[in-house]
C-alpha cells in the first residue's frame, strides 16, 4: 500500500476545484472587431476541445505535482523486518515482606525478590528455565524498572540495554529501614506512567508484582490504587499485576492469624481491580513455578497483540509524478501554441 514521506501537503488537493472553475471561466475572444456579431452563427470548430482538452490536462498535471510534493513511496517487501513495538515498565515491590524465604530455585530457599530478579532476567534475555523450558527474551523492547516501598524509585528509565537494566535489578535488596519497608502501590503506578510518556506510540504495557497490600495512609500522589489503575485505562496502558506472596501468604503449613487473612484477602482484591480497571490481567505466583508461568503467559500475550512491520527500504515515487505533471504541461502549452491556438 502507498504512503506519503509528507501527507499534509495533500491538503494543496483543496486548490483543484476554484482553479478548474477559473480555467473554465477564461473566455478570450478569437478576434477583437466591433463588427462581430455574424461569426457566432458559426460552428465553434476546435475551440470547444481547447477549452476542455486545456483544462484538463493543466488540472491532471496539477494533481501529479502535488502528489510528487506529497512524496509517495511503497515498501520494498523484501526489506521487511518483524518487529515487535512494546515499553515495558516492570514496577517491583522491595518492601520488607519480599525478603521472605518461601521460594526456591533448583531446590535452594531462596527470597521473594531473589526469585524475581532471575525469572525477570529469563523474561528480558532469554534462556533455559529449571524446569527445562525456554524463554525467547525481549531484544527489541523497551524495557525499564521502577521499584517501590513506602516510596517508589525510578531505578532504570526505558531503554534497549537491557544488560543496564539486569545489573540494576541485581543490585536491588529488600528495604529493611524502618518507614521504608511498606507498600505504596499508588506511588509506583504514577511514577510508571509517567516514565511510559517518554515510549512515544509504541503500546506500552505495565508489570506490576507486590506481595503485599497497598499501605500507605498519604501517598504524594493522592491517589488510591484504584484510582492510578484508572488513569492507566485512560491512557490505554493495561497493567498485569503478580500477586508473589509465596506459599507462607496461602497458610500452607502455618497457622494463619484472623488479622493477616483479612490484610491478605484485601491485598489480594486490589492488585485484582487494578488488573481489571486497567485492562491488564491479575496473576498468582505462590513459587517459583507458578511465577515462570506467569512470565511465559505475559510473553506470549503481548508478542501476540502488537506484532507489527517496519521496511528497511521503500521505493520512492516522486520522480515519476513530477515527470508526469512535466509533460502533461508542456503537452497543454505546446497544443495552445499549435493546433489549439487562438488568433489575437
Amino acid at each position: 500500500m502507498p504512503r506519503f514521506a509528507h501527507p499534509w501537503l495533500l491538503l494543496l488537493l483543496l486548490v483543484l476545484p476554484p482553479l478548474i472553475w477559473w480555467w473554465l471561466r477564461q473566455r478570450h475572444g478569437a478576434m477583437r472587431h466591433p463588427a462581430t456579431t455574424w461569426l457566432a452563427r458559426l460552428p465553434s470548430g476546435r475551440s470547444r476541445w481547447a477549452r476542455w482538452g486545456g483544462t484538463l490536462l493543466r488540472t491532471f498535471a496539477m494533481l501529479a505535482l502535488i502528489l510528487a510534493l506529497a512524496g509517495p513511496r511503497w515498501p520494498d517487501l523484501r526489506t521487511r523486518i518483524v518487529t515487535e513495538g512494546i515499553a515495558v515498565a516492570m514496577v517491583v515491590d522491595v518492601s520488607g515482606s519480599m525478603a521472605e524465604r518461601d521460594f526456591d530455585w533448583q531446590g535452594e530457599p531462596i527470597s521473594r525478590l531473589d526469585a524475581v530478579k532471575r525469572v525477570f532476567r529469563l523474561f528480558v534475555a532469554g534462556g533455559a528455565a529449571p524446569d527445562g523450558q525456554t524463554l525467547e527474551g525481549r531484544p527489541t523492547d523497551l524495557m525499564g524498572l521502577i521499584t517501590f516501598g513506602t516510596r517508589p524509585d525510578s531505578a532504570c528509565p526505558l531503554t534497549l540495554s537491557h544488560s543496564v537494566l539486569l545489573q540494576i535489578i541485581d543490585a536491588q535488596q529488600p528495604r529493611s529501614i524502618p518507614g521504608e519497608s511498606e507498600t505504596n502501590i499508588s506511588d509506583a503506578i504514577t511514577l510508571g506512567l509517567h516514565r511510559l510518556k517518554s515510549a512515544g506510540p509504541r503500546r506500552k504495557v505495565m508489570i506490576l508484582l507486590s506481595d503485599g497490600e497497598h499501605n500507605v495512609a498519604a501517598p504524594s500522589s493522592g491517589w488510591t490504587p484504584r484510582q492510578a489503575a484508572q488513569i492507566a485505562a485512560n491512557l490505554d496502558i493495561p497493567i498485569h499485576t503478580i500477586d508473589a506472596s509465596g506459599d507462607s501468604a496461602s497458610g500452607s503449613g502455618r497457622e494463619a492469624s484472623p488479622t493477616s487473612a483479612v490484610t491478605r484477602d484485601a491485598a489480594v482484591q486490589t492488585l485484582r481491580e487494578v488488573a481489571s480497571i486497567s485492562g491488564g490481567e491479575y496473576y498468582r505466583a505462590k513459587n517459583t513455578e507458578s511465577l515462570l508461568e506467569v512470565y511465559r503467559l505475559i510473553d506470549a500475550k503481548e508478542r501476540a497483540r502488537i506484532e507489527s512491520f517496519q521496511y528497511r527500504r521503500y521505493h520512492e515515487g516522486y520522480p515519476w509524478f513530477a515527470l508526469a505533471s512535466f509533460v502533461l504541461l508542456m503537452s497543454a502549452l505546446v497544443l495552445d501554441l499549435t493546433l489549439w491556438r487562438r488568433i489575437p
